[in-house]
């Protein structure tokens, strides 16, 4: 049984790398007995600023892998990678698991644990320093990087969004330099 009915589609040629991180399995007991269920994470990444996140939940492990590199091509977002690492330091947050990413200097690697190393990688991040704080669960930890991910803005966001413009921010360091 295949959750994909259409056979034109060709998954095997995607743009994206995919990675597994967990599968769940949950058991309801009935009157013949228990009957299983699996959740799997997934993440999916281009190792060039974009990366995402699904689960998938089915009676069988292939159809929940399926399912969740489904949601995970849905939910795609785009990571600001300057020189291989992140712009600037942030905490994402998700229920009770928060997550440390700091930007690293060249040649530092990925510093962090299983989760917020493979998508930092699949995202095309090279050098990051990560602290997992709170909850160490494999989904909400996956869930508090996506929202640092999400948060991140680089210095030209910042100055479009204040409303200044990126040539008077230079006037005004030169000038500040020169005194």
């Amino acid at each position: 049984m295949t959750f994909n009915r259409r056979n034109d589609r060709n998954t095997e040629n995607s743009e994206f790398e995919e990675k597994l991180i967990n599968v769940n399995r949950t058991a309801k007991t009935y009157q013949g007995g228990r009957r299983f269920r699996f959740a799997a994470l997934v993440i999916l990444g281009d190792r060039n600023g974009r990366v995402g996140m699904g689960i998938g939940k089915a009676k069988e492990v292939p159809v929940a892998i399926e399912k969740a590199k489904s949601v995970a091509r849905k939910n795609m977002i785009t990571v600001p990678v300057e020189n291989g690492t992140i712009p600037h330091e942030i905490v994402g947050v998700s229920t009770t698991s928060r997550v440390l990413l700091k930007p690293a200097s060249a040649g530092t690697g990925v510093i962090a644990g299983t989760v917020p190393r493979s998508i930092a990688e699949l995202a095309g991040i090279t050098n990051l320093l990560s602290k997992e704080l709170g909850s160490r669960n494999q989904i909400n930890v996956a869930y508090a990087v996506f929202d640092g991910f999400k948060n991140l803005r680089t210095v030209k966001q910042v100055r479009a969004l204040r409303g200044t413009p990126a040539q008077a921010a230079q006037t005004a360091q030169s000038e500040g330099a020169a005194q």
